[in-house]
């Protein structure tokens, strides 16, 4: 068969792959917060177990992990799953014998099924869109953007022609954060050269403003996605914090 680390990764990955760079808006590594001292009077965080404390594991735990996250994903995207038709190819995978299907249904198979998961993650998207439109406090503009203010800032509005220093953290719908800036510096961004969405938003925020953005596809990454990381259709969550304008 054809693209058999790819259709393996299609089918059997996390979540992230599939209800989951960006050009000049902040890259897709992703930085994760650093750990912070606890505050005074509050008990210290208990420490993370050693190695040697570390229960063992081994073929049970990650052939059950890997089944579960598989069983929970196509639950989420309310497809069917042939439980018995799957431990069947997966045994047959393990002895290496011939598939009891032609290669090239198995292939044509799994080409439909990333097109019917495909339209199950527009349809979650879509779905958060409607709902999250019904949110106390939130407010939709004439492109489809949402938009809800955390915290009002008193500063000035930047413009297009700034440079923004911005906080920010970008989640896709299922809460699987793809990236962020909190726990390194600020990231500067220049404001005619986001996404769309980001650029609307902060062509209306003011220093000090905090807002929680939801973005349509169509104002982010649209039918393409972002560099594997951001798949097609996504609508994006951002938690965006306007520090300030640089000068220029």
């Amino acid at each position: 068969m054809k693209r058999p680390l790819l259709v393996l990764l299609a089918v059997i990955g996390m979540s992230a792959a599939w209800v989951v760079a960006q050009e000049t808006l902040p890259s897709a590594g992703g930085v994760n917060p650093a750990p912070q001292p606890p505050a005074s009077g509050s008990p210290a965080a208990p420490a993370a177990p050693s190695a040697a404390q570390q229960p063992p594991t081994d073929a049970r735990h990650y052939s059950y992990a890997i089944g579960w996250e598989l069983g929970k994903n196509f639950r989420s995207d309310k497809l069917p799953l042939d439980a018995d038709s799957l431990l069947a190819g997966l045994r047959d995978g393990l002895q290496g014998v011939n598939p009891r299907y032609a290669p090239e249904l198995c292939q044509l198979s799994l080409e439909r099924l990333s097109e019917q998961r495909a339209q199950a993650m527009d349809r979650r998207n879509q779905e958060y869109l409607v709902e999250n439109a019904k949110a106390q406090g939130v407010q939709t503009t004439a492109s489809g953007l949402q938009y809800k203010v955390i915290k009002a800032g008193q500063g000035a509005t930047p413009t297009a022609k700034d440079t923004v220093l911005v906080h920010y953290r970008g989640q896709l719908v299922d809460g699987t954060v793809f990236d962020e800036s909190y726990g390194g510096d600020p990231a500067p961004l220049p404001v005619a050269h986001v996404i769309p969405g980001w650029s609307e938003a902060l062509q209306q925020m003011k220093v000090g403003d905090k807002w929680q953005l939801v973005i349509p596809a169509k104002l982010a990454y649209g039918d393409q996605g972002a560099g594997g990381v951001i798949p097609p259709n996504s609508t994006l969550v951002f938690d965006v914090e306007l520090l300030g304008i640089q000068e220029k």
